[in-house]
């Protein structure tokens, strides 16, 4: 389950977000807007990926952008994913500030260069606490099976139908993510 407010997770628990390191805001914001908000999610990466160090994830308002659900499912579970794209109205989701280490991670959990695309999004709004933040990343759809699902021809946002009946929900994939942004090669991640 995502908290309702911004956390540190360390050493399996969720801690103030003023017990982050030193230094946070420099690192790379990477919007969470499904699963990997979810501090379970994140004991997770730490267990099967190896993720290490305090994970900063602050709650920031996205406008423009919706987290909606895949046209496939995860061959893991037969479950319906999130993916992203844009639509009018204000979300809530979370932004990473990871270390290189952490969006490596990430990048193998995402299956960067399939089923996902790591991105820096333009022309979308994310506020921290009311001030915007820049040069914003996100893991966005790489192929069909993770663009947007359209039920009758629109995407269906996770805010509006739970996990459990995602997976029964019938239509087509959209042509692509819907997103104006641009997909970054691996070297040029940190550089």
């Amino acid at each position: 389950m995502r908290p309702g407010t911004s956390f540190v997770h360390l050493d399996g628990a969720g801690h103030s977000l003023d017990t982050a390191p030193p230094g946070w805001r420099d690192r790379l914001p990477v919007l969470a807007y499904g699963s990997n908000a979810c501090p379970s999610k994140i004991t997770w990466l730490r267990d099967e990926l190896g993720l290490t160090g305090p994970v900063v994830a602050a709650r920031v308002r996205c406008t423009g952008l919706a987290a909606v659900w895949a046209s496939g499912l995860r061959k893991v579970d037969d479950q319906r994913p999130a993916t992203l794209t844009a639509l009018p109205g204000a979300e809530h989701h979370f932004l990473w500030f990871v270390t290189p280490e952490q969006r490596e991670v990430l990048d193998v959990c995402e299956g960067r260069g399939t089923r996902y695309h790591l991105a820096h999004l333009h022309d979308h709004s994310v506020e921290l606490d009311g001030s915007p933040v820049g040069n914003v990343h996100a893991y966005v759809g790489a192929s069909a099976v993770r663009y947007p699902l359209l039920v009758d021809g629109r995407p269906v946002r996770v805010t509006d139908v739970p996990q459990a009946e995602a997976a029964l929900l019938l239509g087509e994939p959209a042509g692509e993510h819907g997103l104006k942004c641009t997909v970054v090669e691996p070297e040029r991640v940190f550089s």
